[in-house]
């Protein structure tokens, strides 16, 4: 055994599981035969983190959580899918974060330092960035890609195969079936695109420079009579926008985008 585990006596840890140092585990908490626990995670009571898992250093996982659950896909049949969380996360009560299928990864992935809150739902297949905060009751899809930096208020349900770009915004109770580009803001049931999160962007260490530009080309590509991907198509307008490296991100987005851009607010 390491040194300096807290191991309740009412938990279950399988002898299979490798756990780091300074590991806590409360009681009544399962730790199944596959998982990976690197020092300083503490896990609360009646958390169950199972299947093959893979999590690095200093996670808090608060009661009742679930890591690792099998994904929600009925062509699922028991294969050795895995979830990978990186290190200084916070999960809140009842978060739950299923593997991955043999469809698509074969992993759901969590970054670093990102905080989600009570009752948030990570499905199978997710790819999850890393600072980001999401606000209770919201609901990733299996499939869904979410850059860094991203900030998402509660009660959010976000569709199959959405794409959020760094630094986006969503406002509460939004239904997204669209992606959202890097540090563009957006709310609604169906989701539109409402302007750019500057604030965000201020907090980053943006230059104002950098920011007034990605704000002018976000209302030249709100005015035109264009699609978005249709915009972002014309050489003459992105050469006035050389060495910006958020414009380069959203036309990149843009421009790989399988499902769509989300429409701009009439």
């Amino acid at each position: 055994m390491s040194k300096n585990q807290k191991i309740h006596p009412n938990a279950i840890v399988h002898d299979g599981a490798v756990l780091g140092d300074n590991v806590e585990v409360g009681p009544f908490s399962i730790i199944g035969e596959n998982v990976k626990l690197a020092d300083g995670n503490i896990v609360g009571s009646n958390v169950i983190i199972d299947g093959h898992c893979d999590i690095s250093e200093n996670n808090q996982f608060y009661p009742f959580v679930m890591i690792g659950g099998q994904p929600q896909d009925l062509t699922y049949a028991n294969e050795p899918t895995k979830v990978i969380i990186g290190k200084s996360n916070i999960f809140r009560e009842y978060v739950s974060i299923h593997r991955g299928t043999m469809k698509d990864k074969k992993v759901t992935t969590v970054g670093d330092e990102s905080l989600l809150m009570s009752y948030v739902h990570l499905g199978h297949d997710v790819t999850f960035g890393s600072k980001c905060i999401i606000a209770n009751s919201t609901n990733f899809a299996g499939h869904v890609n979410v850059g860094d930096n991203v900030i998402i208020g509660g009660g959010c349900n976000i569709g199959q195969f959405v794409t959020l770009g760094r630094g986006s915004y969503i406002g509460g109770a939004s239904g997204l079936d669209r992606d959202v580009p890097t540090f563009c803001t957006a709310y609604g049931n169906r989701i539109k695109l409402k302007g750019i999160n500057i604030i965000g962007m201020r907090r980053q260490g943006f230059s104002k420079q950098v920011i007034s530009e990605v704000v002018d080309f976000f209302r030249l590509m709100e005015a035109s009579p264009l699609s978005p991907r249709a915009f972002v198509n014309q050489e003459d307008i992105l050469s006035e926008y050389q060495n910006n490296e958020i414009i380069d991100d959203m036309v990149g987005h843009i421009k790989g985008s399988e499902i769509g851009i989300a429409p701009f607010m009439s």
